[in-house]
């Protein structure tokens, strides 16, 4: 804050989020007198700029209109206004005023030709030189999230500050609001062709159609570029995948797949009927066609048939010292020796332990107290292509296959899946 005479108001340039500071306490000096409602904005070309606070009161008192040259401090807890009798302040926006919460919040947005591109989901707001005007509109999903009350979560995905970058619109690519748009109608219109849309990464755009209902991801899809279509449809979560997939044309969806690697395509396809992929795979180039459907069919497999007995059993009350004596014996003709599956005499798995963590336990300890306990595993009917996905997220170099009564049946080396890099490309 900075001090100018008497009067305290924010800093210069300072930015706010309009979902931030609505329901703000409005203070009179130290006695609240209500609650801010909305902004009443004057809408310009390049930019907005707020006239009024609109405020709501308590037990039934009528709302209150106030300019916004009577602020003299706004926080996003508090505003404090320079008044003396909030009486003089009753009243409503004049006909033809725009609420900044009531008429452009979680409005569709449109470009020129109607079609629409996301929703807001804030509007963001620049103090200069003791005004307050409007600068953008938030369509971001940390706007999404944020006014789901998942903030939380929003900041694990990215920074506050990376995400407006990116999914934000400037105000001077908003039309001028019509003086007839309303809380129950309207839209928010750009100035801009849909065209923009190819500059948002597929990543973000995935995000995007995500967030919308069917038909309106569907308007928005049809208007992509193949390439940045085909893009796109990798980055979108598998049930949305189905869905959209499903409502296109045969043709236009082998289109997209011939964008593809034959792995990323086999990702894409194996979501779908096998009718539906038989009829897509007939609209490709043969050769490829052949690839992707190897591919489909070998992710399918089951990861027993990758497995292999010729690992380390030991024994819960060995010792680490014998188990470091005995381990040369142990390892010998062994496939998978950099870890030691520690299983009970039904052969039940009860935990494992690495080599290297073994060589830096007391040698009086029992592996049972060393041991780690809970083993991420696979089950025998689990695929290679899940078996891959755990190998890519924990970066194991060997997992354990157990039955359904925790019998340790098997284990994979990373190598025999991963090393199948023709299989996943």
């Amino acid at each position: 804050m900075e001090k100018t005479g008497q009067e305290i108001i924010p800093s210069a340039g300072t930015p706010y989020f309009l979902t931030e500071v609505l329901g703000t306490h409005v203070f009179i000096k130290d006695k609240k007198i209500g609650k801010l409602d909305d902004f009443v904005i004057v809408d310009g070309d390049k930019i907005a700029e707020v006239t009024h606070l609109y405020v709501f009161r308590p037990f039934g008192y009528p709302p209150l209109l106030i300019p916004w040259e009577k602020v003299k401090v706004m926080t996003t807890r508090e505003i404090v206004v320079d008044i003396d009798d909030p009486e003089k302040y009753v009243g409503g926006p004049n006909e033809g005023a725009i609420l900044l919460r009531d008429y452009v919040l979680d409005k569709k947005v449109l470009d020129l030709e109607g079609k629409e591109v996301d929703v807001v989901y804030d509007v963001k707001l620049i103090l200069r030189s003791n005004k307050l005007y409007v600068s953008e509109v938030d369509i971001s999903q940390y706007g999404f999230l944020k006014r789901m009350r998942l903030k939380r979560v929003a900041r694990l995905i990215k920074t506050p500050e990376e995400t407006h970058q990116n999914g934000t619109i400037p105000w001077s690519y908003i039309q001028p609001l019509p003086n007839n748009i309303s809380s129950f109608k309207g839209d928010v219109k750009l100035k801009v062709m849909k065209e923009k849309i190819s500059e948002i990464p597929s990543e973000d755009l995935a995000d995007i159609l995500e967030e919308l209902d069917h038909e309106q991801r569907l308007v928005l899809f049809n208007q992509l570029e193949t390439e940045h279509a085909s893009d796109t449809l990798e980055e979108i979560n598998p049930n949305v995948q189905r869905a959209l997939i499903s409502s296109l044309e045969k043709k236009h969806v082998a289109a997209l797949i011939d964008e593809m690697t034959p792995g990323q395509a086999a990702d894409v396809l194996a979501i779908l009927p096998w009718w539906d992929v038989k009829a897509i795979l007939k609209l490709l180039d043969a050769t490829k066609a052949k690839k992707i459907k190897e591919i489909i069919d070998f992710h399918e497999e089951k990861i027993i048939n990758f497995a292999t007995v010729r690992f380390l059993r030991v024994s819960p009350d060995m010792t680490v010292g014998q188990a470091q004596d005995e381990y040369p014996k142990l390892a010998k003709n062994k496939v998978v020796i950099m870890y030691l599956y520690v299983v009970d005499d039904q052969d039940r798995l009860l935990g494992v332990i690495d080599i290297k963590e073994l060589l830096k336990a007391d040698d009086t300890a029992l592996l049972k107290d060393v041991m780690v306990e809970h083993v991420i595993r696979l089950a025998p009917e689990n695929t290679l292509k899940e078996a891959a996905a755990i190998f890519v997220r924990y970066g194991f170099r060997a997992i354990p296959v157990t039955d359904e009564k925790n019998k340790l049946v098997g284990v994979v080396p990373y190598r025999d899946v991963m090393n199948l890099t023709h299989y996943f490309v």
